[in-house]
């Protein structure tokens, strides 16, 4: 079997499962809605909007680790400040001694 002759007959397929659906979907009568009172569908509102506080609430962005807040990208990095350099202690030279003493 070709590919021409393979996607001729799916496109068929497809066209009559179309038709069918289309069919059905125009034939059968909608149902009325069961309407509720304002009063129920104002407390399934209210129910939801509580249950959307109560997950939202739960998920804190701070224990993110990935979180930063507006004007910072990143922590700091750690500080690590060079060593003290090191002065060894002085020694000044006393031309009358002639020698070198601590100064």
């Amino acid at each position: 079997m070709s590919l021409g002759n393979h996607s001729t007959r799916t496109g068929r397929g497809l066209a009559l499962a179309g038709a069918i659906l289309a069919a059905v979907g125009l034939t059968t009568v909608p149902q009325s809605a069961h309407a509720l009172s304002p009063a129920a569908g104002v407390g399934i509102g209210l129910g939801a909007f509580a249950a959307g506080t109560a997950l939202g609430s739960a998920a804190n962005p701070y224990y993110n680790p990935y979180y930063s807040p507006y004007g910072y990208s990143y922590p700091p990095a750690p500080a690590y400040y060079p060593a003290a350099p090191y002065y060894p202690p002085r020694s000044c030279w006393d031309p009358y001694y002639r020698r070198y003493y601590a100064c």
